[in-house]
């Protein structure tokens, strides 16, 4: 018999999670688990409670009931944070400095290396972006699409083992959004564990695993190719209207 390896434990492990704000219900007996190196796509309609899971995981959400665990510890634990890059669907960058002062500032955050060390993981996290030719630029003469990639590099200067990402593609275009999920394909082949929220289903075929949700409960945990094997369907978003309409198994 062969011992389980921490390499093969899930980055995050969830399980009967429950959060009620302002005496509702916003998620119901969520159970789900994420695989490391991998990337992990978190579907649904808005308002279905994407962000909520992912407040739950980056440990700023209070729970009602369950658990939430990322890489062995609980959610928010000290240890974790090191650990863990988070991008908002907001970006979140200081317009009045440049794009390479943002991604500067995090990287003296959480990158306790020399200055050099730091200095070149700027310049690579700018490079993963495909910000280099705007690097000198204020971030609040770039465009929407660019401050988010500006807010990603920012995640991504201290090497985060997991990167939380909601909605990071909503209102890019066409092109960026192909090469915002070829930057992410990039991340995954190099070990990083990553959870990206959508409501375009279209995305779920970036994914290895997808968890999909409705009204802040699960309606499946499973591949892209088992969600259209499991509906008979030939596209993602036919494919989940068939688990809400005909209740597919999960």
């Amino acid at each position: 018999m062969v011992n389980s390896t921490v390499a093969d434990l899930p980055a995050i492990n969830i399980s009967g999670l429950r959060v009620v704000r302002g005496g509702r219900p916003v998620l119901d007996d969520i159970s789900v688990r994420v695989p490391r190196g991998s990337i992990t796509g978190l579907l649904g309609p808005s308002g279905c409670g994407k962000t909520t899971i992912m407040r739950t995981i980056i440990g700023t959400q209070r729970i009602t009931g369950g658990s939430v665990w990322v890489f062995g510890d609980d959610a928010g634990a000290r240890s974790l944070r090191g650990r863990i890059g988070y991008v908002t669907q907001s970006p979140s960058v200081y317009g009045d400095l440049t794009v390479t002062e943002n991604i500067r500032y995090f990287a003296d955050l959480s990158a306790p290396a020399s200055k050099a060390a730091r200095n070149a993981a700027v310049t690579h996290a700018i490079e993963v972006v495909g910000l280099t030719g705007e690097a000198g630029r204020r971030a609040e003469g770039l465009s929407g699409g660019q401050r988010g990639r500006v807010s990603l590099a920012c995640a991504l200067v201290g090497e985060p083992e997991l990167l939380v990402l909601d909605e990071p593609t909503v209102g890019l275009d066409p092109v960026l959004r192909v090469e915002l999920w070829r930057t992410f394909a990039d991340l995954a082949a190099a070990g990083t564990t990553l959870l990206v929220s959508s409501h375009v289903m279209d995305e779920a075929e970036h994914c290895a695993n997808l968890i999909l949700m409705r009204e802040g409960r699960l309606v499946a945990n499973l591949s892209p190719q088992q969600l259209l094997d499991q509906t008979g369907e030939t596209n993602m978003e036919a494919a989940f209207l068939a688990l809400i309409e005909g209740g597919a198994a999960r």
